[in-house]
């Protein structure tokens, strides 16, 4: 099960890949089990400062995850899997 969230970060918005996807996703949220979008989005400006490119909830072995791109004004691209609840994150991987 995979809800996936493209951000477009030209156009400011968020996109489900299905209505199902969507609606797990609010469901989610709503039961508590996943942070909202926005407070993650907060956290990652503040530790990972950049352009977010890409985010995907999606859901791995009973627990929620968000996949995060971000590109830093360095030109570096950075990974973050962070858990969807705490928004801790679980590992990063950067890539020129």
């Amino acid at each position: 099960m995979s809800a996936v969230l493209a951000l477009l970060s030209s156009q400011g918005t968020a996109q489900a890949s299905s209505r199902d996807d969507h609606e797990r996703a609010h469901s989610a949220v709503q039961a508590g089990e996943v942070m909202p979008l926005e407070q993650v989005l907060e956290r990652v400006a503040r530790d990972q400062p950049g352009q977010v490119l890409k985010i995907e909830l999606e859901r791995e072995d009973g627990l929620w995850i968000y996949e995060v791109k971000v590109l830093r004004a360095d030109g570096q691209l950075v990974k973050l899997l962070l858990d969807a609840r705490t928004a801790d994150v679980l590992r990063k991987r950067r890539s020129h």
